[in-house]
């Protein structure tokens, strides 16, 4: 059996993600036209994609899976405070405590024999 054979469950699952996803796209657009950039439906969005970042972080810290989870707790938590100053001596630049932390934790394994 090859691709071809079963090409129409590739079309399917192409529409289908598109679907669920362009339509909230268009939603939004529609949507962020008639918000004020000072409202308060903006500031709670603003809030929940903040925390869903936080969860996340938090998550990959705390209870990390694959080869992360080999890696000792003070690391990672030492990685992500490095970036985070990082992050502020650059005057609040991602890119800067990202990629901070990105090496820290790099060097932090080689260190350790990973």
């Amino acid at each position: 059996m090859t691709w071809t054979d079963g090409w129409w469950a590739y079309a399917f699952i192409a529409i289908a993600g598109w679907l669920a996803t362009d339509l909230w796209r268009w939603l939004g657009v529609l949507a962020g036209k008639r918000l004020r950039d000072d409202s308060e439906a903006l500031n709670w969005v603003r809030a929940v994609a903040t925390a869903l970042v936080a969860a996340v972080i938090a998550k990959l810290i705390l209870y990390p899976t694959g080869v992360l989870a080999q890696s000792p707790l003070w690391l990672r938590v030492g990685a992500v405070t490095v970036g985070a100053i990082a992050f502020f001596l650059a005057r609040q630049k991602p890119v800067a405590g990202i990629a901070t932390s990105i090496a820290v934790l790099a060097i932090g394994l080689w260190w350790l024999g990973f």
